[in-house]
């Protein structure tokens, strides 16, 4: 099958790498009408950063606590509230904190479980909102000061289903402009001086801080996996279709994948069974089977040990020597405690991907943005200006062709599955860079472009303490398969 031009393909890659690295830090907006700091609070950290959460700082560990009472929803939020005003003056994750409201919803929730009222899992839990998703009367200023009064009049889809949850709505989160490559002002939490990755920034630092329980993210590219991975939390980028893009700012709508990211991979599956669903206002949207969710239904028993296909070829050429030793230690954990791991080469249309994603996703981009940039260019940095340029240069042609190439790399790499759970490779190309950066995205477009589900959590430290994380990548709209095979392996590392 011919794809896009080399020349093309050339030119579009050179654009997303000079956007991976140094770039100046896009300004977050707080919103005057919200709270963010409370005054006289310390903004040193107390304790050091812990990889992998205690019970007490999971959803799923908390949630027995908050049924007997021994821990109200009102108090729990209150912890939240804490570390945001502790730690939010140097991490930066938020754009606004509506902190009224939440205390209102946390103690009508208390009432609710008190009058025998339990919403589900989520009941009483604070989440953070990444700012490209409506939330009715917040601004959704998707990482621009010039939309920064842009009042969203109705929840998207999947905030509404949160909040039919029992979630707390704590706040919006820092993403880079209009969910792109440009730097946020947000940091990461383990280093300051080092990127927390992107577009989904604010989200994977407020809840690697315990700032939240667990916060909704965005991927097209690497968007909730790369920056999971950098921050050591874990991400869920659901297959394409399963959770709905009503209400959420495209990027690159036949990319765009809304998702969670969260302390453990239990939480994960709880805040993804909430959000997923068929939804008749996204065309996009599909049906995604959810009746053997083990979290959802109660089951915390421990999954079998799965059959894990090995990838090579770009997620070990394209790695730095700490993730390629990571990597090699965390299959050697997860092969000497029972999994079954054997290699999975590469389809051939793996070849080029990288390029083939970038060109689908500034075409689609500028199908967005063409408009508005081309009456306010002052608005946009410099990274998603490329971005948008380099899409209005591509024919339309060669963009048909990109899509039959999508569709060829999703059908190829499924007989690649054939015979495993899923797939296990790096999340990311190394450990976070520095913060003029949002990271290198190549392990992760590939997912992106296919609309596979993938499932990541950390599984050690870089030699300068930085985490580290693997992915597993699993069938189209096979999340509960996905869920099991994640939660066993992520178990082997967080004991």
């Amino acid at each position: 099958m011919e794809n896009l031009p080399a020349n093309r393909l050339k030119n579009q890659t050179a654009e997303i790498r000079a956007c991976t690295q140094k770039q100046p830090a896009t300004v977050a907006v707080l919103q005057p009408n919200f709270v963010a700091l409370q005054s006289g609070v310390p903004s040193k950290r107390e304790a050091p950063m812990n990889l992998f959460p205690d019970r007490d700082e999971t959803i799923s560990g908390l949630i027995p606590q908050l049924r007997s009472r021994q821990l109200s929803c009102d108090e729990l939020l209150s912890r939240c509230l804490y570390r945001i005003d502790e730690r939010e003056a140097e991490v930066r994750a938020w754009v606004l904190i509506d902190r009224e409201g939440a205390i209102a919803a946390a103690r009508e929730l208390d009432a609710e479980l008190a009058a025998g009222h339990d919403r589900g899992p989520l009941h009483g839990i604070p989440i953070g909102i990444k700012d490209i998703v409506d939330v009715a009367g917040w601004p959704t200023a998707a990482g621009s000061a010039q939309w920064k009064d842009r009042i969203a009049e109705r929840d998207a889809t999947l905030v509404a289903k949160l909040r039919d949850a029992g979630a707390i709505l704590l706040g919006k989160t820092v993403t880079t402009q209009y969910a792109s490559f440009d730097p946020p002002v947000t940091r990461n939490p383990w280093k300051l001086e080092r990127t927390p990755g992107g577009s989904s920034s604010g989200s994977a630092a407020a809840v690697a801080e315990g700032m939240c329980l667990a916060a909704i993210g965005s991927q097209t590219g690497g968007s909730i996996t790369r920056p999971a991975s950098y921050c050591g939390a874990c991400g869920c980028k659901p297959s394409y279709g399963c959770v709905s893009l009503s209400g959420v700012l495209p990027l690159a709508p036949s990319m765009d994948h809304p998702g969670p990211l969260a302390r453990s991979v239990e939480d994960l599956q709880l805040v993804y069974h909430a959000i997923a669903g068929y939804d008749p206002d996204d065309p996009h949207s599909f049906s995604c089977p959810q009746d053997a969710d083990d979290a959802a239904s109660g089951d915390t028993s421990e999954p079998q040990a799965p059959r894990l296909g090995q990838l090579a070829g770009m997620f070990s050429e394209m790695a730095s020597d700490d993730v390629n030793h990571a990597f090699s230690q965390a299959i050697e954990t997860l092969r000497s405690s029972g999994a079954t791991i054997a290699a999975a080469p590469l389809p051939p249309q793996f070849d080029g991907i990288l390029a083939q994603h970038g060109g689908v996703m500034a075409t689609e981009s500028a199908a967005v943005h063409e408009e508005r940039i081309g009456r306010h260019p002052e608005e946009y940095g410099p990274c998603i200006t490329k971005l948008v340029n380099e899409g209005l240069s591509i024919r339309a042609t060669d963009y048909v062709r990109a899509r039959e190439h999508q569709l060829l790399a999703k059908r190829t790499i499924l007989q690649t599955l054939h015979g495993f759970d899923a797939l296990i490779c790096p999340a990311t190309t190394d450990a976070a860079p520095d913060a003029s950066t949002t990271g290198n995205p190549a392990f992760n477009s590939p997912w992106s472009y296919t609309g596979l589900p993938v499932v990541s959590f950390p599984v050690g430290l870089s030699p300068d303490g930085l985490p580290l994380a693997v992915q597993l990548v699993g069938w189209p709209q096979g999340e509960a398969r996905l869920f099991r095979a994640a939660r066993w392996c992520a178990g082997r590392f967080a004991t």
